[in-house]
């Protein structure tokens, strides 16, 4: 059985949270674990005229596109397992603060430091920019095996309006931003997934629409750190702890400037995830 079927047998979430202006997504009707995704080879279309890499059947995420993608906001609660993911966002902005010295980095060395040395099993969600800006520590990521690499779009632009002051993708952008990432990460190797989360959360009927020819499953989660508002390590600790349960799916940054107490407050989210019982694992150990 594939992934994704093995994914539905489990009962996993599958639902579509739209975050910002647009029309309201639907609810997804799962598909019958009877029929399962074809255990062929898939291509994604070529970006700029590069070489899109061939997708098998049983990369993570991966399933036979269809009119929606499916959507996850956590995994099965009956597993003492959560994900811990990680968002590399990169914006225009971001890079002409980096150019202008307003900013010194965009990559939390600190936040990788400790979760190499600790062996814990993390996956990034990593914006096409971000790993052009920062391609040491890329691979540096694609070269752990406790780690797995996922899309977050090429220039963390948004795909609905109204997600927060993200400036907009048009509509026929869209694909083309996301199967661009893909291209771009390809090449760093590593344990590649076919997930995608959208920049800000943000989306809509249309904006699921532009990814289901890749064969993509987005993946927003359930517990929010709230890690770039944070005034402190305290407030990120508190929102993981007080949300997190069975099967979480937690959303924080490696981003450093603009996500400056993530690494402090990771020791005490890793210490209290152990109390309760809980073992951090990759998105795709978890959605197995």
């Amino acid at each position: 059985m594939s992934m994704y079927g093995r994914f539905l047998a489990a009962a996993l979430a599958l639902t579509l949270a739209a975050c910002g202006a647009g029309e309201p997504a639907p609810a997804v009707t799962a598909a019958s674990p009877a029929s399962p995704v074809p255990e062929t080879t898939a291509s994604a279309a070529p970006v700029d005229g590069g070489e899109a890499p061939a997708v098998a059947a049983t990369t993570p995420g991966a399933h036979a596109p269809g009119p929606l993608p499916p959507v996850v906001q956590h995994g099965p609660r009956d597993v003492k397992k959560v994900a811990l993911t990680f968002d590399a966002d990169m914006t225009d902005a971001m890079k002409a603060r980096l150019r202008n010295g307003t900013v010194s980095s965009y990559a939390n060395l600190r936040l990788l430091g400790i979760l190499e040395t600790r062996r814990i099993p993390a996956t990034f969600f990593v914006t096409g920019q971000w790993a052009e800006q920062y391609p040491d520590v890329t691979r540096r990521i694609a070269g752990n095996p406790h780690f797995e690499i996922a899309n977050h779009s090429y220039e963390h632009a948004a795909f609905t309006g109204g997600c927060y002051t993200l400036p907009r993708l048009a509509p026929g952008e869209m694909t083309g931003d996301v199967d661009k990432t893909f291209t771009t990460l390809h090449p760093y190797g590593g344990r590649q997934t076919r997930y995608f989360r959208f920049p800000g959360l943000c989306h809509d009927r249309a904006a699921l629409r532009a990814l289901a020819p890749l064969g993509v499953t987005v993946v927003d989660g359930d517990v929010v750190s709230g890690d770039p508002f944070a005034r402190g390590a305290a407030p990120v600790i508190d929102a993981v702890l007080s949300q997190v349960k069975p099967g979480s799916i937690v959303i924080m940054h490696i981003t450093e400037a603009n996500a400056r107490f993530t690494d402090d407050a990771l020791p005490a989210v890793l210490a209290g995830l152990r109390r309760r019982g809980l073992e951090p694992v990759t998105l795709s150990e978890l959605l197995a």
